[in-house]
């Protein structure tokens, strides 16, 4: 089983040319360069892949957000094909009062060709409400600051073209900032990658759904994908082969990769179309509203605690759960109502999604067991 740590070993030594152009292996490692941890280097203004490799040698595993990426820096920084890559415009902004986790970083392919790499959600419990507060807003911090981010890239380096990539919130981030910037900078852009990213609120889709942009945008999901079918897709959508199962898929250090392509799969599993179907049926049969005092309440209860990240929250878990009953006392009797109504909602859909994966399952059985005898 390979993965983008084995494609820099066999591929690293080869240029990006017409033997082997940029392709979507090459688009998926870049997207994750962003996830480094480059506030705990000295960055200055103009950086090589090679440069910040050096200064991140002597970082442990537990200097990385995620398994792979020690090894993936260090590759990166000795191949051919990225270490002379200048990276530039490094901008990192988390505001708790605002709700926002974002991150973007620039990476010079060539002189005529720069990468965007919009970060995705790390661990901080502000990253993940802000990835739950897209379940009632047409959009939020993050996503404004990505167009943001890309407007002023095009204008600084104004006679390169653009590719935009992202893993998680970061692909999210990737085709919000591509479909909604303006149209002189959209013919700047070659592509769009999507890296099991959630989709665009209803409503940005009606707005910009049918515009040329969406056909340079392409999402790559794996077989059990949760994450990235979440809310409205209309670009193209592939989906990868995993290593791993279920949630674990969403690790993209488990998406298998052939030579300079991914192996792919005909289609999600059954697992990932019951989830999506049950999460989808939610969302319709909610209101905006409710899910925001729905989402609003059980993070109230996180933050409550001194924990800004969910590993702090989980270590000391026991101490935590005094705190958070006292939280929830403290909530308003119509919020902590229609908390308890859409849990409801939410089971009571799950389970009939249930009683229908279990009925095609064993329908499935039956006709396997007649195509045999």
């Amino acid at each position: 089983m390979s993965n983008i740590n084995d494609y820099l070993a066999w591929r690293g030594d080869i240029p990006i040319d017409k033997k082997i152009i940029f392709n979507d292996i090459d688009s998926l490692i870049l997207a994750r360069f962003s996830y480094l941890l480059f506030n705990k280097i000295d960055m200055d203004s103009v950086e090589t892949i090679e440069s910040i490799s050096k200064k991140m040698e002597n970082f442990d595993n537990e200097s990385f957000r995620y398994n792979g990426d020690k090894e993936m820096i260090s590759r990166l920084g000795q191949s051919l094909r990225f270490k002379d890559m200048k990276v530039t415009d490094y901008v990192e902004n988390k505001d708790i009062k605002e709700e926002k986790q974002f991150s973007a970083i620039t990476i010079h392919i060539s002189e005529k060709e720069l990468y965007i790499s919009f970060i995705g959600t790390d661990n901080s419990i502000v990253g993940w409400k802000e990835d739950f507060n897209m379940a009632f807003l047409e959009s939020v911090p993050a996503q404004l600051d990505g167009e943001k981010y890309l407007r002023m890239i095009s204008k600084k380096y104004p006679k390169a073209k653009i590719r935009i990539g992202g893993h998680s919130k970061g692909g999210n981030i990737a085709i919000f900032s591509a479909v909604t910037t303006l149209k002189g900078i959209q013919k700047k852009i070659i592509d769009v990658c999507n890296y099991d990213g959630p989709g665009l609120d209803k409503e940005i889709i009606e707005k910009f759904g049918n515009t040329d942009i969406v056909s340079k945008v392409h999402t790559f999901i794996p077989q059990d994908s949760v994450i990235g079918r979440v809310l409205e897709h209309k670009e193209k959508c592939s989906v990868v082969q995993s290593s791993e199962k279920k949630l674990y898929q969403h690790d993209i250090f488990s998406w298998q990769v052939l030579g300079t392509n991914f192996i792919y799969e005909d289609s999600v599993t059954i697992e990932s179309e019951f989830i999506n179907n049950s999460i989808t049926m939610w969302l319709k049969e909610t209101t905006p509203e409710q899910r925001k005092i729905f989402f609003d309440g059980i993070f109230q209860l996180f933050y409550s605690t001194d924990a800004d990240t969910f590993a702090k929250l989980s270590s000391s878990l026991t101490n935590n759960i005094p705190i958070f009953f006292k939280a929830y006392r403290e909530l308003s009797d119509n919020d902590k109502k229609t908390i308890a109504s859409m849990l409801k909602e939410f089971g009571k859909i799950y389970m009939s999604n249930y009683k229908q994966r279990k009925k095609i399952k064993i329908e499935n059985a039956f006709e396997n067991a007649f195509q045999k005898s």
